[in-house]
């Protein structure tokens, strides 16, 4: 594919370096001089230097033949325009970042269609999402359902009580007699190990498993722990991710914000009336614990401050606090977050990158999602009657070291396959592979 992108910063650094694991042909627009250069050392990509609202810009660039034009700047209005502009011009079809929230109505999404713009993101919006999603389980690193929960990807925190500790993927074996379960990716001091018989699991790595509904039950029981149950949540800061995240968790959760602008409490607490909005500063120690910080079971960080977020979740996790998450805006701390303490560090800007990316994938995919922290991404391809995927049993298949086919969902059954498994037209196919083997897992399933 013929892909450009407008923007330099974060969104569009992390979407170009992924686009640069599958060879698409890639231009990136910006006035940054300093980053397009960056950019342009460290990935294979072309770069200009120009406004993409600009014709001239978008016509030196080649828009007309492109098959994707993602605008992600820090500028909605720029966002907006460009992706208009170069739909007029040609391009096959446009992606914009947004940050207003009306704008993801139903009725302004079509008034942008009609303009020019097919698709449209809100960075705050993803956010929310998955903040809300991290608070579904406690005691799980991550989760995601696949096919209404007949497979299930989890991952837990290897401490030494849990039943795995010390012990290689060889040693655990009577552990899953019945085959439900899989060992897809361990977590070990920021590095992402794909495992095989002889991986030891050590204390303090994030294991994560692809079960079916019986082995999720069996891996859970791994921990020792009794699951936590969330009910109170507290959130520091009112931002639009603040705001978002409560309007989302207060039907299910009691709900506490803290906000240190006076006129911004007001509005938030008539926007939210389920919601207790208190006015006060999160960095006060003495306020959080006033307010009953140890008595809650989340705790969310999302000011516009990184180090506020960060430091506020360690007071959390100290006053024992389940669950935290911390909005950070420098990419290169969401790698830190299990190191230090905090359950979960987001990046909005990651999670946008991510969500788009998704508009470019090859094959029959039906769904993607990425575990925080790891570098590897999980896939789930429907096969078709060409797929490769198709022609051997799985042993005899040369499948990318660094990808591992989890699971297997045939006529609403769930299967953990093995080596002498073939996979058939039909079936729905989860697989988690390192980010550079993508392209090479793709093959197998077009």
């Amino acid at each position: 594919m013929r892909i450009i992108l407008a923007g330099a910063g974060d969104v569009g650094f992390h979407l170009a370096k992924l686009l640069a694991y599958e060879k698409h042909e890639i231009v990136v627009l910006d006035l940054d001089e300093e980053k397009l250069k960056t950019i342009s050392s460290k990935l294979d990509v072309a770069t200009i230097k120009g406004n993409s609202t600009s014709y001239a810009t978008l016509e030196e660039a080649n828009v007309s033949k492109s098959d994707l034009f993602i605008s992600v700047t820090s500028f909605e209005d720029t966002n907006i325009t460009s992706a208009i502009f170069a739909k007029h011009l040609g391009a096959k079809k446009t992606i914009a970042r947004v940050k207003t929230i009306s704008h993801l109505q139903k009725r302004e999404r079509k008034q942008l269609r009609e303009l020019g713009v097919d698709e449209i993101i809100s960075t705050e919006m993803l956010a929310s999402k998955e903040i809300g999603r991290l608070l579904s389980n406690i005691g799980i690193t991550d989760i995601f359902h696949f096919e209404d929960g007949k497979l299930t990807l989890l991952g837990i925190l290897i401490d030494d009580k849990c039943e795995l500790a010390n012990k290689t993927l060889k040693d655990t074996a009577y552990l899953n007699l019945d085959n439900d379960f899989i060992t897809v990716a361990i977590l070990r001091n920021n590095e992402t190990i794909i495992p095989h018989g002889d991986t030891r699991f050590e204390i303090d790595d994030h294991a994560y498993f692809i079960a079916t509904e019986s082995g999720v039950k069996k891996v859970l029981q791994f921990r020792k722990q009794e699951p936590v149950k969330i009910k109170n949540v507290m959130i520091l800061g009112g931002s639009e991710i603040g705001y978002k995240t409560a309007l989302n968790l207060c039907p299910n959760y009691n709900v506490k914000i803290i906000e240190l602008d006076k006129d911004k409490s007001f509005h938030l607490a008539d926007r939210l009336p389920e919601a207790l909005v208190v006015h006060g500063d999160g960095r006060n120690k003495e306020l959080l614990e006033s307010e009953g910080l140890k008595h809650m079971d989340a705790f969310i960080a999302v000011t516009g401050n990184s180090e506020t977020n960060i430091i506020s979740s360690l007071l959390a996790k100290e006053q024992g606090v389940s669950r935290t998450v911390a909005l950070v805006e420098n990419v290169d701390y969401v790698h830190l977050s299990q190191n230090i303490g905090i359950d979960t560090m987001i990046n909005r800007k990651l999670i946008a990158a991510d969500f788009i990316f998704r508009y470019v994938r090859r094959g029959d995919i039906i769904s993607i999602a990425s575990i925080h922290g790891v570098d590897a991404e999980v896939l789930e391809f429907f096969v078709n009657d060409k797929s490769k995927i198709t022609t051997q049993y799985l042993k005899h298949l040369k499948f990318p070291k660094g990808a591992i086919i989890g699971g297997v969902v045939r006529k609403e059954k769930s299967i953990i396959p093995n080596g002498g498994f073939r996979i058939r037209k039909d079936d729905r196919v989860v697989v988690l592979c390192a980010k550079n083997k993508v392209h090479e897992v793709e093959d197998f399933f077009k």
